[in-house]
C-alpha cells in the first residue's frame, strides 16, 4: 500500500526574531513564536541548526534535542 504525501509538507527551516519559520513545499512560509515550543526556545543556536525533515516532509526533527514538530501542528 502506498502512502500519500502530506498536503502540508516542510521544505526548509529558519529562525529569526524569536520565531521558527517553516517553508512549505507549496511555496508558503509559516512563522510561529518559539515560545510555543519551550524545548526549542531553550535550545542553543547550534542545536537549532541541526534539524532534518522527516520523509515526505511531514515533520521537522532535531536529533540533538530528541524532539520534533509535525507540520500540521503549526496550523493549530
Amino acid at each position: 500500500m502506498k502512502t500519500a504525501a502530506p498536503t502540508r509538507a516542510a521544505k526548509s527551516v529558519r529562525f529569526a526574531d524569536g520565531k521558527l519559520y517553516v517553508e512549505l513545499t507549496d511555496g508558503r512560509e509559516i512563522g510561529v513564536p518559539l515560545a510555543q515550543f519551550p524545548w526549542l526556545a531553550r535550545a542553543t543556536a547550534t542545536q537549532r541548526r541541526h534539524w532534518h525533515i522527516e520523509p515526505r516532509g511531514f515533520a521537522i526533527y532535531w536529533d540533538d534535542l530528541d524532539d520534533g514538530i509535525e507540520v500540521e501542528h503549526l496550523f493549530n
